[in-house]
């Protein structure tokens, strides 16, 4: 099951820049929160945050507090654990180019040390089951490149990749900005699939996107949380003028 994911006075940089702003927010476990806002408004940096990958980037760094159930992301924990426990897929499918369907799914288990070949083939199945892949791929994933799918197939392998490390909490940072209307439907309906088992924070430029996968949204504004609740709140009755404006398209 998901755990939830608790965010307190988090503030980020690259440089001297700052870039995120005093963020706490309280992340529902085995749910899936949207975040939404324009261009340049913190998402990214924000969900990179949770699972330390922001600090990969040269001069960044955060300060605050982020706690995923008992374990402290930012206080003595090492980021490959983390990432282990909090995975991500990005905007733009990432599969591994000279690798097997089957070796994609399974490079973080090997990288991990996992080798046994039994435990491995129970994984990789599990994992594109999972991701909704299984019946397109299963008679080909050794003959295959990850990279001979079509964008939305590569994006559910990215998704089944990351679930095969067994995380907690699934990060999707605009999985389905590159993709066609069917490939985001089935994204989509995987979202719904997988907030039963795994806790799910996705940035989406698209509201109605938000509206339809996520119980709850925060928008985020010039680096801030403007405001975060239920997503049918948000939506409908906004407690943030601002919120309103972005949500009717007068801005953004």
């Amino acid at each position: 099951m998901g755990v939830g994911i608790k965010v307190e006075h988090l503030d980020a940089w690259f440089g001297k820049t700052q870039s995120l702003h005093d963020i706490s927010m309280d992340i529902q476990g085995s749910h899936a929160t949207a975040i939404i806002g324009p261009s340049g408004c913190g998402k990214s940096t924000f969900v990179r945050c949770l699972n330390r990958m922001h600090e990969t980037i040269p001069d960044a760094r955060v300060s605050g507090r982020v706690r995923m159930g008992e374990l402290e992301v930012y206080n003595g924990t090492a980021a490959v654990q983390i990432r282990r426990r909090i995975g991500m897929v990005f905007q733009k499918p990432n599969p591994f180019p000279t690798m097997s369907i089957y070796d994609n799914v399974a490079a973080g288990l090997r990288l991990n040390g996992f080798h046994d070949r039994r435990r491995l083939d129970e994984v990789v199945e599990r994992s594109l089951k999972l991701s909704a892949l299984w019946e397109e791929v299963k008679d080909n994933l050794r003959k295959k490149s990850g990279a001979s799918l079509s964008g939305g197939q590569q994006q559910r392998l990215c998704i089944a990749r990351a679930l095969a490390v067994e995380p907690q909490v699934l990060l999707m940072d605009e999985p389905c900005s590159a993709l066609d209307p069917i490939s985001t439907g089935k994204i989509e309906e995987l979202i719904f699939q997988l907030k039963e088992k795994f806790t799910i924070v996705i940035v989406t430029h698209n509201m109605q996107q938000a509206s339809r996968v996520a119980e709850f949204t925060g928008f985020f504004l010039m680096g801030r949380l403007v405001e975060f609740d239920r997503t049918e709140k948000i939506f409908t009755t906004p407690s943030d003028k601002r919120t309103e404006d972005y949500i009717t398209g007068r801005f953004g």
